[in-house]
């Protein structure tokens, strides 16, 4: 049996950090987002409960159960595969305290790859360099989000309703939240099965379950047609449009009604809002911008007055480009680079104003918590970067050359109006809103922000 260990000093307490691996949504934050994982069902971590998990490599996709043992509450758990990729996997989680506001996570894996020595020949150095990758990633996150949720109220439990909890945004939202001791329901299209704590609804119809949405503390509002998927024609453009504008004034319209409404709404938005604008340092205070996705986002966010009047506190978070290999900019530009086919977009001076996933969801907790931050609110991070300098530390990280640009002309012709809004528009935009109100960034800086979630840290690259 080969053998892996991970052990680190985490700056939070021992009865955090073990309380944090017990809640749901601790399993999914855990994952890579370089890795494609389907959760199918967690039991949690007691004695006899169970995991399994969908591991997706290419075309490929293999099961991979697991059961847990060895429970001592503060202390260990364990879990050995039942089926799945390895020959055999026994992974046991340790935990002992460093003094009062600290403690030490250990990861010790048994392993055996499968066919043997042949296996381990060929597969044995490259399995425990992804080892190495994805425990580094885990301990962060682990430090991260318990230090994230202990600032923020601690095990204090808020109901929070979800809309858009598939997305990009939202399925890492909903593990976070759950991860630290919240209750979260999902708005959702589909019908939900009997007994299940989601709510249907369906805003191109017009349609609510109001009665179900009474008592909530937060809401969560994030549905929206995906802006970067298929050529804008009119009829893309209109479900643009319609998905954010109807759905969200058909939400708050329905929440303004309630005779328990929430006490804070936090409503996608995006930096769209300010267009084109150079190298013009912006703010929430700064007019919109005169483009298709200009008037998109003062729409949408106009459309959440009914709530506001209602006394609702309502945040709108204009997201900037948001990072992550699981999808949007990030996701599409890894491919091209790889290949060494990455280069500037256009002549390479606009600003792109970006954000760390992490901290995307940390802000969405930051609004919810603070009851001073209301209307719009800048959710980049506060070093913009240009395309130029986007393109030449993605290069560097990915260790391949950036020689290869894609001129304004040719981006338009490959995407039409949507390459002038997503790639070719700058904005330079500053947080001022989150960082005036005590929101501390986990990533100012683009390089670390880009290997922390590509797990491509120092020697792990």
């Amino acid at each position: 049996m080969a053998v892996f260990t991970r052990r680190s000093r985490l700056d939070a307490p021992l009865d955090a950090v073990f309380g944090w691996h017990e809640r749901p949504g601790a399993f999914q934050r855990l994952a890579p987002p370089w890795q494609t994982v389907k959760l199918i069902k967690c039991e949690g971590i007691h004695d006899g409960t169970q995991s399994e998990f969908e591991l997706r490599v290419g075309p490929l996709r293999r099961r991979w159960l697991a059961e847990h043992s060895d429970y001592q509450i503060g202390r260990r758990f364990r879990d050995v595969q039942l089926s799945g990729p390895f020959a055999a996997w026994q992974h046991t989680h340790s935990f002992e305290a460093d003094g009062p506001e600290a403690c030490i996570l250990d990861d010790r894996i048994e392993y055996r790859l499968p066919m043997g020595v042949i296996g381990e020949l060929i597969a044995g150095r490259y399995c425990r360099r992804q080892l190495e990758r994805a425990f580094a990633y885990r301990h962060r996150v682990t430090q991260n989000d318990v230090v994230m949720h202990q600032k923020y109220g601690g095990t204090d439990s808020m109901r929070v309703l979800v809309s858009g909890s598939h997305g990009l945004i939202g399925s890492v939202l909903v593990p976070f939240l759950t991860g630290g001791g919240h209750d979260v329901s999902r708005l959702m299209r589909t019908q939900p099965d009997e007994g299940s704590i989601n709510i249907a609804w369906d805003p191109s119809a017009g349609t609510i379950d109001g009665s179900a949405l009474n008592g909530f503390d937060a809401v969560v509002h994030l549905a929206g047609d995906n802006i970067a998927e298929g050529r804008w024609n009119a009829a893309k453009k209109k479900r643009i449009r319609d998905s954010r504008v109807n759905g969200t004034r058909l939400l708050c319209e329905t929440l303004a009604k309630l005779q328990k409404p929430p006490k804070v709404v936090v409503c996608a938005s995006a930096i769209g809002f300010y267009g084109d604008r150079g190298d013009e340092l912006l703010d929430e205070n700064s007019a919109a911008g005169t483009s298709f996705l200009c008037d998109v986002c003062r729409e949408w966010e106009q459309s959440a007055q009914p709530a506001i009047e209602a006394g609702i506190r309502v945040v709108n978070l204009r997201f900037g480009v948001v990072l992550t290999p699981a999808g949007g900019a990030l996701a599409k530009l890894l491919f091209p680079f790889k290949m060494c086919v990455g280069g500037v977009v256009g002549n390479g001076r606009q600003f792109w104003s970006w954000i760390a996933i992490d901290d995307v969801v940390g802000a969405i907790l930051h609004a919810l918590a603070t009851d001073a931050l209301e209307g719009p609110v800048n959710c980049v991070a506060p070093k913009p970067v240009t395309n130029r300098e986007f393109t030449k530390t993605l290069g560097r990280i990915l260790k391949r050359p950036t020689i290869l640009p894609m001129p304004a002309f040719a981006a338009r012709l490959a995407l039409g109006e949507m390459a002038d809004e997503l790639l070719l528009a700058s904005a330079n935009v500053s947080p001022a809103k989150l960082m005036g109100t005590g929101y501390e960034f986990l990533f100012s800086d683009l390089e670390p922000a880009i290997r922390h979630v590509l797990g491509r840290i120092n020697s792990l690259a």
